[in-house]
């Protein structure tokens, strides 16, 4: 399926490991996934590394893929972390740095991107989690920035649609790779994990990053041109929402 994504620019953001793929705060792993895209698409790679939390950050990030190709024509933030403290009696700190992560960093990536993207349309995707969109045991920041976002990317659609540009958001449920969180849970309590996949998701099953991926890949090409402001949950029927 040809998705007509052949010269188009992506900027993906948070994507040295696990569900996308590039920039990343973590330089070996990003060295790792640019080398790896590279000895396939050579030259039209490039690693970007740096906390994209930081708007300083950004803005060079932007200006490098600038001088490059002339700007993006896809945004995919996919900033953030569900590792947190339980409970609710938490401190300003927590809720803060959570909410930095997963919904202040996207926020600022879509308002460097959209200037670049007026002149050309272009397509924001933002990566959510299930867990703004149904209650999870998952730690209260997170669920609320998660859910912020998808609010964000809603209202942010109709405010930019008239530039031609599109703005979604997908929402993954529990996917599985090495050095992730569900890699970390499995290794500590493998027998807990596998109830919880079994009884919870009614494939019985993890997702994979590839199947993210190739959803993503859909949601900014020119294929779902008429698709925007909307919220794709893939999770193998986890969530019960209507």
């Amino acid at each position: 399926m040809d998705l007509q994504l052949t010269d188009q620019v992506a900027f993906v953001a948070g994507s040295s490991r696990g569900i996308g793929s590039i920039t990343g705060r973590e330089g070996v792993a990003l060295d790792e996934a640019t080398q790896h895209l590279q000895a396939e698409f050579g030259d039209k790679i490039i690693g970007i590394p740096g906390d994209l939390t930081h708007a300083s950050v950004i803005d060079d990030a932007f200006a490098a893929v600038n001088r490059r190709w002339g700007g993006p024509d896809i945004l995919v933030a996919n900033l953030g972390s569900g590792r947190g403290k339980p409970g609710w009696q938490l401190e300003n700190v927590e809720w803060e740095r959570l909410f930095n992560l997963n919904f202040f960093g996207s926020v600022r990536l879509a308002q460097a991107a959209i200037p670049y993207l007026q002149p050309r349309g272009g397509s924001i995707l933002f990566i959510a989690s299930i867990v703004a969109v149904e209650a999870t045991t998952a730690p209260l920041p997170y669920s609320a920035a998660k859910a912020a976002l998808v609010n964000y990317s809603k209202n942010l659609s109709r405010t930019v649609a008239a530039d031609g540009i599109r703005v979604n958001c997908l929402a993954p449920g529990n996917v599985l790779f090495d050095g992730g969180s569900w890699d970390h849970h499995l290794k500590e309590r493998r027998e807990e994990v596998e109830r919880y996949i079994s009884t919870e998701v009614p494939q019985k099953r993890f997702g994979t990053p590839e199947e993210i991926a190739k959803f993503a890949a859909f949601l900014v090409s020119p294929d779902s041109r008429f698709a925007t402001g909307g919220c794709y949950v893939m999770d193998g029927g986890q969530t019960r929402r209507v």
